[in-house]
């Protein structure tokens, strides 16, 4: 019987770049997600429902689990805990159900910032080791949770391995992950004024080749970040004028200004009207910390690197203007 890859949120921004990469190399491969199959192959289900996993997991010798709630802001904040963290104990109760198989668990950046992080510039690698009352925000917490759950798997025989992405950058982002909405709020001139934060994007197919090379490579309960360049939000912005001919920014707005807008506009404002904030409060925690993050291990263990900044975002800006997204400049 030919065996499977599942790939949890496959039909999601990361997702269907990965799924496609592993066809394309000649795996058969299981989409497990809660939009509508798009191929054959493809599960429809949720993370949250142990018997929708039951069936997506016959056959399966690998799986990524990539499904979960991206976003840094929510009405209601149990909602991270109950996907990030529940969902990702789900999968893990499926792989120990099915019996010999290789898990890649995909986390985030921000589970390397916490509270200790100081205000300013320093660098974060996979050594950084939080605790749970420390992370910034529901969404980083959530994920930290779900990272002890897997360390957890592992003490108990699961064959696990941790992907750290950094700020995943690339056409298709149809749900606008926050680094996609900010990148879209700028190209439109939406935002008269920034945080001096740095920032780290990995091109989207970097990422998918570095998740493969996660399972491939990577040592059983090691976690490897996988990122590109750190970078300057004045870099960016010049590379987002060159791109569209829209003047950028000028103005740093000061990290304690940032800090109260982002307190009203998130505890206030989104709480009122239920839409999200423009700077939701976690994002400006993380950028008031201004960390770069370091990829050498992935490197050195993985033989991965991630491709330039530039193209990645030409890209991005070429598919939000072919989806009008994009004001006229």
């Amino acid at each position: 019987m030919t065996e499977f890859t599942l790939v949890t949120g496959g039909a999601g921004f990361v997702g269907k770049v990965l799924v496609a990469m592993l066809r394309e190399n000649g795996e058969r491969v299981r989409s497990f997600d809660l939009a509508p199959p798009s191929h054959p192959d493809d599960v429809q289900g949720s993370i949250l429902e142990p018997y929708d996993l039951a069936n997506a997991f016959d056959g399966v010798s690998s799986v990524f689990h990539l499904a979960g709630n991206a976003q840094l802001w929510a009405r209601d904040r149990k909602t991270f805990d109950q996907v990030n963290h529940q969902g990702t104990q789900n999968v893990i109760a499926a792989v120990k159900n099915a019996g010999n198989v290789r898990l890649v668990h995909c986390s985030s950046l921000t589970t390397l910032v916490g509270r200790e992080t100081p205000i300013g510039r320093s660098t974060a690698n996979e050594e950084q080791r939080l605790e749970a009352n420390s992370m910034l925000g529901a969404y980083p917490r959530s994920k930290l949770l779900a990272e002890g759950a897997i360390e957890g798997a592992v003490a108990d025989g699961v064959d696990a391995v941790v992907a750290i992405p950094t700020e995943p950058i690339g056409a298709g982002d149809i749900g606008l992950t926050p680094p996609t909405q900010m990148i879209l709020d700028f190209a439109n001139g939406q935002t008269p004024a920034y945080i001096d934060c740095v920032l780290n994007f990995v091109p989207l197919n970097s990422l998918a080749e570095g998740l493969i090379a996660v399972r491939d490579r990577g040592r059983r309960g090691q976690r490897y970040i996988l990122g590109g360049a750190n970078t300057p939000m004045g870099e960016l912005l010049q590379l987002i004028e060159a791109i569209t001919g829209r003047d950028m920014p000028k103005t740093k707005l000061p990290y304690a200004v940032a800090l109260a807008a982002g307190a009203i506009d998130t505890g206030i404002v989104s709480q009122v009207t239920g839409k999200p904030p423009k700077a939701p409060l976690t994002g400006v925690r993380l950028a008031g910390r201004q960390v770069s993050f370091s990829s050498e291990k992935a490197a050195k263990e993985l033989g991965w690197r991630a491709a330039g900044l530039e193209p990645a975002l030409r890209e991005t800006l070429d598919w939000m203007r072919d989806e009008g997204l994009l004001k006229p400049v």
